[in-house]
């Protein structure tokens, strides 16, 4: 890769990391709902899927704003944090509501990450002047934002009810 001195060529690069992450979250999220035993949780992840899918195409109509082609770019982080979760459902076989929690502890990882990059994005599209991209972009923040909000109801309701249990018991 030549070396990057424009803003324009980071914000490009920016796009194709997120884009890449969310093309992996399409994979990733339809074996986390089949996974999760909370029906709120596992419909938090079938609608995040639909999410990720409008935010898919919202990315590709940025790329299109910008006369560029919609490809991605292998994202380590993203890369990381599924490894992580296959690495843990594998290793660790958790049962139940240490299951969900830590279901609902990868979602919210998975959402800090994307807050991070789109928060980036909109400050680059902003200062680029590109309006309609910061407008897209900004729409899959506000998304990402509310299932962060999500996850964390639906973990700290699980969490309250396994410590409920673990006492009883």
């Amino acid at each position: 890769m030549a070396e990057m001195t424009q803003p324009r060529e980071l914000f490009i690069h920016e796009l194709r990391d997120i884009l890449y992450a969310e093309r992996q979250l399409t994979k990733a999220l339809p074996t986390m709902a089949k996974e999760a035993g909370d029906d709120e949780l596992r419909q938090g992840f079938q609608d995040h899927l639909d999410e990720t899918r409008e935010q898919i195409a919202n990315l590709e109509e940025v790329f299109a704003q910008l006369g560029e082609r919609p490809a991605g770019e292998r994202c380590p982080g993203i890369e990381g944090i599924i490894a992580e979760h296959d690495e843990f459902m594998s290793e660790e076989s958790p049962d139940g509501q240490v299951r969900d929690l830590f279901l609902t502890g990868a979602a919210a990882r998975t959402e800090h990450y994307e807050i991070a990059a789109y928060t980036g994005l909109v400050a680059m599209a902003t200062a680029m002047g590109e309006r309609g991209a910061a407008d897209l972009l900004k729409r899959n923040l506000t998304q990402e934002k509310e299932m962060l909000k999500r996850a964390e109801a639906i973990g700290k309701r699980i969490g309250k009810a396994a410590v409920k249990e673990t006492s009883a018991a």
